[in-house]
């Protein structure tokens, strides 16, 4: 009975802090979508006037409030097909936790996603995505694709933002994927064609609300990351919708991922 009684007031309490972190969660998209809009607002002024799902190259999450975010104006974003070298090897990932900021700028807005990479459960994944950051393979990329309907993710890393452009190089099996097929809010995993385990390359995508992808043929997605700050970022991307208001499709936002440093 008293260990009863220990995981009820324990799921009380995950209960309590779950209802808090979304509370947060959605004050703080709220205000980043108050200041995408004053920015918009302000440059209209000055100017007058998957796989079945995850097609690629080759819960609840812990949401921190995101840098302070900073306006100006965002690149162009790359539309051309970029070397990212040969694929390194899995101990390049030297079996550790590996941080990660990745710099975005949405409608002129600038803001940081912080990431801790696994680099021990998926080590050939974090290896490449390490590799990738330090040769500046990501900067001025845009993130080309965004569900809002069954599926919520961004996806991202794709120089030619087309959704089938890679580093040259193409790796697999498929990692650390969950059993049960459920990728939490915050998950950073790999794209990939859809039934090819060993078709990943530089394309990645962000799950900023719980989402049950299926497995199919290969299995599931390699987990390779987890958000811990500027999820709230994400989101407000995902409130904003696609271009065209479909469910799939590029975001309605621009999203540029203006670089990505790893340690």
């Amino acid at each position: 009975m008293a260990a009863s009684k220990r995981e009820r007031d324990n799921a009380r309490k995950r209960q309590a802090k779950w209802q808090e972190r979304q509370a947060k969660a959605r004050e703080r998209r709220r205000r980043v979508s108050m200041i995408v809009a004053l920015v918009a607002a302000l440059a209209l002024v000055g100017g007058g006037a998957l796989v079945a799902g995850f097609a690629g190259d080759g819960t609840d999450a812990t949401v921190e409030p995101s840098a302070s975010p900073s306006a100006g104006a965002c690149p162009a974003g790359s539309t051309s097909a970029r070397s990212g070298g040969s694929l390194p090897d899995p101990s390049a990932a030297e079996g550790r936790t590996w941080t990660a900021s990745i710099e975005l700028c949405v409608d002129g807005v600038r803001s940081t996603v912080q990431v801790e990479l696994d680099g021990a459960d998926a080590p050939q994944a974090v290896a490449s995505f390490v590799s990738l950051a330090a040769q500046g393979y990501f900067d001025g990329t845009r993130c080309h694709r965004l569900t809002t309907s069954g599926i919520y993710v961004l996806q991202c890393g794709d120089p030619t933002a087309t959704g089938t452009g890679g580093p040259g190089y193409q790796f697999g099996p498929v990692e650390n994927a969950p059993e049960d097929d459920v990728y939490p809010a915050g998950t950073l995993a790999m794209a990939r064609r859809g039934n090819d385990g060993a078709s990943m390359g530089s394309q990645f995508f962000l799950v900023y609300q719980d989402s049950t992808i299926p497995s199919d043929t290969a299995g599931g997605y390699t987990v390779f990351g987890t958000v811990t700050s500027g999820l709230d970022v994400v989101q407000a991307v995902a409130d904003a919708g696609t271009a065209d208001g479909a469910g799939d499709g590029s975001p309605a936002s621009p999203v540029i991922i203006e670089g990505v440093e790893t340690q």
